[in-house]
C-alpha cells in the first residue's frame, strides 16, 4: 500500500478518535450539567432558616403587641357569626359567654348572650387554657400535668377529654393551637414542647381522643408562652430568660433561634408570618425579620413516616395540596419511590419472559423468511408513541380487564397449559412425519390458534364460574372477603401497557445478542448430539449472556424513566400497597403532574426538582451495576 495512503487512513483514525472522545466527553459534561442544574434548585430545602433583627418597630406592627390576652381571659372573633369569650374564674373554674348573631331572610340581625359555667370536676388546678380559634374546643392544662378539652360547638359545653399528659405530673404551662385549629402545642415546666390531636382509637367508636403526635425542640427551663404562625404549622416558644425557639410541627425542626435579651411579656406574627415582634417588662419592642422558606422539609417528612392531623397513625403520605389554605402538607417521597419500582417490577415480569424467550426462539429456532418478517414487525413496536400506548391502556384495556378480570385470570392458566400441551403433542409429529420437517420453524404460526382458543375458552368458562363461586362478582367478594379494593386503573395495566413499550428494546438487542454467537459453538454442540434446544440454552445463551443482561437493563431503564404510561393508565395513587389490584405514582408521573401547579420557587416546586435528582440517581446507580455486572458476566463466559 503506499505511503500517502497509509498516512491518509491514520489521519482519518486519529480525527475519529478525537471527535469520539470529544463527543463521549461532551455527554458526559452534559449529563453532569443536567444532574448539577436539578440539584441546585432543590437544595434550597435544606438551607438553614435566617432572622434579621430591625433597627425599629413601625408604629402599624407595634399595636399587634395589644391584641395579647390576659392570662385568665380568652377571647375570639366568629365573624358574623358573633363572638366567644373564655374567662378562668376564682375557684378553678371555667366560664363560657357566647355572643350570637342570627339574620333572617331579610337580612335582618338578632343578637343574643349566652353565659355558661363548666362545672365539670378537674383533676387539677388549671395552669393554662386556650380558646380554640374557630370556637369548637376549649383546652385547658392543669399543674399536675393534666389535659382537658372541652367541645363548645353546642350548648351546653361537654368535657371530651380528660388525658393525663405526663405521668410524672409536671406542671402545663402554655397552650396554642397551631393552625388549622385540629392539634394544640403544649409548654411544660420542664422546658418540653409537645403536640396534641383528637385521634379516633379503637372501641371508641366515633369519638376522639387527644394523643401526643410529636415532641418538638424546647428548652431547659420552663415554657412561658407559645405562639402559632398564622402562616404554617409553625410555632415560637419562649422562656423566662428572653431565649425564643421557632419550631415546625410536621418536621419537628428547630427552625431559628433568638435572643431577646429578658423576659417577654408579649409577642406577635406580623406579615403573615414573616415577621415576630415581642415586648420586654420594660415595655421596650424588638422585631426580627424571618426568611423560613421551607419549614415543613427535612429527611424525615421526605423519607421517613410522619403522623399528620387527621391521621391514626405515622405514615407515608404525598398530597401536596386541599381544599384549605391551613393543611398540613404531605411531601413523602417514599410512596413515589416504591411506585417507581412497583411498576418496573411488574412490567419487567410482564416483559422479560417473552421478550427473551421471544428473542430466543426467533434467533435459534424460526426459519430465516419468517424471521425477516417479525423481527422488523417488533422493532416497529418501539417507535409507538408512549402516550398512544397510555391512552389505550387508560381507556381501552383498563375497562376492558374491568369487566373480565376473571377470565384474565383463567387465560393466565389456559394459554400456557394449552401451549405447552400442543408443543409436546407436536414433537412426535415433527420429528416422524414429512409435514412436521416441512414445518421446521414456522411452529409459532400454528401456535397462534391455540392462544386464540385459550382466550376464547377462558371469556366461556369465566361467567359460570363467577356465578358459582363468588356470587357473580368478583371484585365484590374480593373487598368482603380478603379486604382488597379493585381500582379499575390498577397494577395489572400497568405490567401490561409498560411491558409493551419495554418488550421491543430488550426483545431487539437480546437477538442480535444471541444471534451474533458464532456458529461454530452451536454447530461444534450438534455435533456431539444436543438437541437444538439443548444447544441453546447450554450454550448459544451463556455466550450472548452479556448482551441479554444489557437488554434486559436498558428495558429496565426505560420502564424506571417512563411518564405518559404511567400517568394515563393509573389512577395515581400514592400508596405503598404491593396489591396487584391498586394503583400507583411514580416519581416521573408526579413531577408530570404536580410541576403545573407547583409555585415558582415554593417548597413543592424544589420538592419536584429533588424527585428528579433522585430518578437521576437511581437510574446512574442501576444503570452503574448493570454496567459492572455485564463486565463480570463477560469475563466468566468470555472462554465461549
Amino acid at each position: 500500500m503506499p505511503p500517502s495512503i497509509v498516512d491518509k487512513s491514520r489521519r482519518h483514525d486519529r480525527i475519529a478518535t478525537w471527535l469520539i472522545t470529544s463527543g463521549g466527553l461532551f455527554v458526559i459534561v452534559a449529563v453532569i450539567g443536567i444532574l448539577l442544574l436539578i440539584a441546585k434548585v432543590s437544595l434550597p430545602l435544606f438551607f438553614t432558616p435566617t432572622a434579621e433583627k430591625l433597627a425599629s418597630v413601625p408604629p402599624d406592627l407595634s399595636g399587634l403587641l395589644a391584641q395579647e390576652p390576659s392570662a385568665t381571659l380568652q377571647q375570639i372573633d366568629l365573624g358574623e357569626h358573633g363572638a366567644m369569650t373564655a374567662r378562668l374564674l376564682p375557684g378553678n373554674r371555667l366560664e363560657l359567654q357566647r355572643r350570637l348573631v342570627e339574620r333572617d331572610i331579610l337580612g335582618n340581625e338578632k343578637t343574643s348572650e349566652q353565659q355558661e359555667l363548666l362545672t365539670d370536676e378537674l383533676p387539677g388546678e388549671i395552669s393554662a387554657f386556650k380558646l380554640g380559634r374557630k370556637g369548637a374546643n376549649l383546652f385547658a392544662g392543669t399543674a399536675n400535668g393534666w389535659l382537658l378539652r372541652w367541645d363548645i360547638s353546642e350548648s351546653p359545653a361537654r368535657l371530651a377529654d380528660k388525658v393525663q399528659a405526663f405521668k410524672d405530673q409536671r406542671s402545663i404551662t402554655a397552650l396554642d393551637t397551631v393552625l388549622g385549629d385540629n392539634s394544640l402545642a403544649v409548654g411544660d415546666a420542664q422546658g418540653q414542647i409537645t403536640t396534641w390531636m383528637p385521634v379516633r382509637t379503637p372501641g371508641a367508636g366515633e369519638d376522639k381522643h387527644l394523643a401526643l403526635i410529636h415532641t418538638l425542640p424546647g428548652f431547659n427551663t420552663p415554657v412561658m408562652r407559645l405562639l402559632a404562625s398564622p402562616r404554617d404549622k409553625s410555632l415560637a416558644a419562649f422562656d423566662r430568660q428572653g431565649t425564643i425557639k421557632i419550631v415546625h410541627m410536621t418536621s419537628e425542626r428547630l427552625l431559628l433561634e433568638l435572643k431577646a435579651g429578658g423576659p417577654v411579656s408579649a409577642a406577635a406574627f406580623a406579615d403573615r408570618g414573616r415577621k415576630l415582634l415581642v415586648s420586654g417588662a420594660d415595655g421596650a419592642s424588638q422585631a426580627w425579620e424571618l426568611s423560613i422558606p421551607h419549614p415543613e422539609t427535612s429527611l424525615k417528612t421526605l423519607f421517613g413516616t410522619v403522623w399528620y392531623e387527621g391521621y391514626g397513625k405515622p405514615e407515608y403520605v404525598w398530597q401536596s395540596s386541599a381544599a384549605t389554605d391551613d393543611f398540613e402538607p404531605k411531601l413523602s417521597l417514599i410512596p413515589l419511590i416504591f411506585g417507581t419500582f412497583k411498576a418496573t417490577l411488574f412490567a419487567m415480569l410482564f416483559a422479560v419472559p417473552l421478550a427473551l424467550l421471544g428473542a430466543l426462539y426467533t434467533s435459534q429456532f424460526m426459519s430465516p423468511g419468517l424471521k425477516g418478517k417479525i423481527k422488523p414487525a417488533v422493532e416497529i413496536m418501539a417507535a409507538v408513541p408512549s402516550v398512544v400506548i397510555g391512552f389505550l391502556a387508560g381507556l381501552w384495556l383498563a375497562p376492558l380487564m374491568d369487566n373480565n378480570i376473571l377470565a384474565l385470570f383463567l387465560a393466565v392458566v389456559l394459554v400456557p397449559a394449552l401451549v405447552l400441551l400442543t408443543i409436546f403433542t407436536w414433537r412426535p409429529l415433527a420429528e416422524n412425519t414429512d409435514f412436521g420437517r416441512r414445518l421446521k420453524g414456522y411452529e409459532f404460526i400454528g401456535l397462534l390458534p391455540v392462544v386464540a382458543l385459550g382466550i376464547w375458552l377462558a371469556g366461556q368458562i369465566a361467567p359460570p364460574l363467577e356465578a358459582t363461586f363468588f356470587d357473580g362478582n368478583l371484585k365484590q367478594w374480593l373487598f368482603s372477603v380478603l379486604g382488597v379494593r379493585y381500582d379499575q386503573r390498577n397494577s395489572i395495566v400497568i405490567a401490561i401497557a409498560l411491558g409493551f413499550a419495554v418488550i421491543p428494546i430488550i426483545f431487539t438487542i437480546a437477538e442480535d445478542a444471541l444471534s451474533n454467537v458464532p456458529r461454530n459453538l452451536t454447530a461444534a454442540s450438534l455435533a456431539l448430539g444436543a438437541s437444538r434446544w439443548q444447544t441453546a440454552w447450554r450454550v448459544v445463551l451463556p455466550s450472548a449472556l452479556p448482551g441479554v443482561f444489557s437488554a434486559v437493563m436498558i428495558g429496565f431503564g426505560r420502564a424506571v424513566g417512563e411518564t405518559m404510561i404511567v400517568l394515563m393508565a393509573t389512577g395515581n395513587t400514592p400508596i405503598t400497597s404491593w396489591s396487584l389490584f391498586n394503583g400507583l405514582r411514580s416519581l416521573s408521573a408526579n413531577i408530570a403532574v404536580e410541576i403545573p401547579e407547583a409555585p415558582l420557587g415554593g417548597t413543592l416546586y424544589r420538592t419536584l426538582f429533588l424527585s428528579a435528582v433522585l430518578l437521576f440517581v437511581l437510574t446512574f446507580i442501576i444503570n452503574t451495576a448493570a454496567e459492572l455486572l455485564r463486565q463480570r458476566f463477560r469475563k466468566k463466559y468470555g472462554r465461549y
